[in-house]
């Protein structure tokens, strides 16, 4: 059996880490190779205890592998993806480098010139479950945000099928390991703990991520959403709840409509493994360590209005387990290769 030499490139951020943890157990994939600049010399389990048993010392540069992971932050990260490509070498970049078709739009969002705008048209948008078909033919795949990924996942049925008028609200509460491990005011033990809190109202990096995805699904009718994404005091986890008003006479008032919508999120998720649709709301917690999303699809019976409610792992379906997954697509594995462990609980 071939086994494909995996590489890790920043391992000593929250993504780079659970990277780690998920190839560690892969089958048909070995990690060779990790970097962490801060780390650099040091032995992977003695930076992080509880990968002790991946023998691996941090090192400043990538070693010789057949797939990157890029888990670098932005701009930074298409500094170092650009010479593995050349290099031959596949490339699932964490980053926001290469999500956005739109330099212009990259560029107000983040306030520099893109790095490398001739790849935009190579990269596909790591979604399995909208470009499957793509990923599995492509070098460079961007595997999106996790605010994105629950977001467009509660949504991609209804205005794939032209269910929902544009105008749509998208409230999202994350776990704090989504902000990132380097220490800030912000997300500092005593400032979050026994709080929650909006932020991003001017404007957050995500939001063209799901605009870009939900206006390619229906060209005719561009999205128009307002999302509010909240910080909360757990680790882990995205709760995103969708709302939406229905097109006129497209979905039936009552339990009968409820059954139809149901079967409509059922068809479109059926052949896609990650995704299971609930009868009830799902919590965060049913989510953690998995590679799952999982999305309950109602109509409120005294409004009208269509309320999705999706619940992932950021860190897992979020990042590095739908990172895992596109890699699994790219070397023509099943999807589901490394990523079947259930969620831990409690």
């Amino acid at each position: 059996m071939n086994v494909t030499r995996a590489g890790i490139i920043n391992v000593t951020g929250y993504v780079g880490i659970e990277l780690a943890r998920l190839l560690h157990q892969h089958p048909q994939v070995e990690l060779v190779s990790v970097t962490g600049r801060s780390a650099a010399g040091q032995k992977l389990g003695k930076v992080f205890p509880h990968l002790a048993g991946i023998d691996l010392t941090i090192e400043a540069e990538l070693g010789e592998v057949d797939i990157a992971f890029s888990a670098m932050p932005h701009k930074d990260s298409a500094a170092v993806v650009v010479p593995l490509l050349e290099r031959g070498i596949r490339v699932l970049d964490m980053s926001a480098d290469f999500r956005l078709k739109d330099v212009a739009e990259y560029q107000r969002r983040y306030g520099v010139p893109h790095p490398a705008p001739h790849l935009l048209k190579q990269a596909v948008f790591g979604l399995p479950e909208l470009h499957r078909s793509e990923i599995v033919g492509t070098r460079l795949v961007a595997v999106p945000g996790c605010y994105p990924t629950g977001a467009i996942l509660a949504l991609a049925p209804v205005v794939k099928a032209g269910l929902i008028e544009p105008d749509i609200i998208v409230d999202s509460k994350s776990g704090v390991s989504g902000a990132g491990r380097t220490p800030t005011q912000g997300t500092h033990y005593t400032e979050v703990n026994e709080d929650i809190s909006a932020y991003g109202l001017g404007g957050h990096r995500h939001l063209p991520e799901i605009t870009q995805e939900l206006g390619l699904l229906r060209r005719r009718q561009s999205p128009s959403v307002t999302f509010v994404p909240h910080l909360t005091p757990m680790t882990r986890g995205i709760l995103t709840t969708c709302y939406a008003t229905p097109a006129t006479d497209k979905l039936t008032a009552g339990d009968k409509g409820q059954e139809e919508l149901v079967r409509l999120y059922e068809r479109f998720y059926k052949d896609h493994p990650f995704v299971r649709i609930m009868d009830s709301p799902p919590h965060t917690k049913h989510t953690w360590g998995s590679n799952m999303c999982l999305i309950h699809p109602t109509v409120a019976p005294d409004t009208g209005k269509l309320v999705v409610v999706s619940a992932i792992d950021n860190l897992v379906k979020g990042a590095a387990g739908q990172a895992v997954q596109c890699m699994n697509l790219m070397l023509g594995l099943p999807e589901v290769t490394g990523l079947q462990a259930p969620a831990v609980f409690p």
